[in-house]
């Protein structure tokens, strides 16, 4: 664990930037592979818009981490946050607590917050108005939301008291989970129902996806399932009964526009409306 701890403490932009590019190519090979939904689509005239969105996420990510770097480098010398003034603990575990209370700041509430804030729901709209969901739609978010969503992370760092170290490993690892449960792959429904008791599956997710409430409202998560079933946001929803998009916004073409997309948060467009039936 102290190996995996100092790798993260030290790692490097081009190691983080392998994990990115090397999540969204074997995801991609294996939405080939074992398809979900046979989209019936040009999947790289589809990427180009969420491609650019996870360009400029990078950017923001990296223009503001200095600001991570100097909030973990306080908590840690002054002993500031919650798992630092809880008693001595192994490594392990140190680190897995750290993790999984970023995941709740950095993930699940900044994700119920955007969804129940109206301004902030016209932002994170960009990323709901994705028709055909796959790994590349796992960083579609407008500019704006990347900010917001290291605004929360930031917050975390200094609640929590993580180190440096536990923060690039909390993003490494929430990169992959949101790329893994994006993806249009398809995994035995025993399978992933089994894994959603613990980590957030990739129907888990899809139900959040689906274009109607109450399902657009509901499992949050990123990494684990905890906090969906913690805080009574955990919906299940039949695989084959999903449709990506939302409903009151429902133009795949200006949806696939890049400057409709950057525009999309000033319009004046409605939340999802009520299931009648699913």
């Amino acid at each position: 664990m102290e190996t995996i701890f100092n790798y993260f403490e030290t790692i490097s932009s081009s190691h983080r930037s392998i994990i990115l590019v090397g999540g969204i190519a074997f995801f991609w090979i294996l939405e080939g592979a074992i398809p979900l939904f046979k989209f019936d689509y040009k999947k790289w005239k589809h990427a180009l818009p969420n491609l650019f969105f996870t360009f400029t996420t990078i950017i923001i990510n990296f223009t503001l981490a200095f600001l991570l770097l100097k909030t973990a480098d306080w908590v840690s010398i002054n002993n500031f946050g919650f798992i630092n003034w809880l008693p001595e603990m192994p490594l392990w575990l140190y680190t897995v607590l750290g993790i999984v209370l970023l995941d709740f700041f950095g993930a699940y509430l900044v994700h119920f917050t955007e969804h129940k804030i109206k301004p902030l729901w016209m932002v994170h709209l960009v990323h709901h108005s994705d028709h055909k969901v796959d790994t590349t739609s796992a960083n579609r978010h407008h500019p704006i939301e990347s900010v917001i969503r290291f605004a929360f992370t930031l917050l975390g760092v200094f609640i929590v008291g993580t180190p440096i170290a536990i923060v690039f490993m909390y993003q490494s690892v929430s990169l992959i989970f949101t790329q893994f449960t994006h993806a249009n792959i398809k995994m035995s429904v025993k399978v992933d129902k089994l894994l959603s008791y613990f980590i957030v599956s990739p129907d888990m997710h899809k139900v959040h996806h689906h274009n109607m409430l109450p399902y657009t409202d509901s499992n949050y998560g990123n990494i684990f399932s905890i906090w969906d079933r913690l805080f009574g946001t955990y919906l299940e929803l039949d695989r084959e009964k999903i449709v990506y998009g939302v409903d009151t916004f429902p133009d795949e073409v200006k949806n696939s526009s890049l400057i409709a997309l950057l525009k999309q948060p000033f319009q004046g467009y409605r939340k999802p409306t009520n299931a009648e039936e699913v």
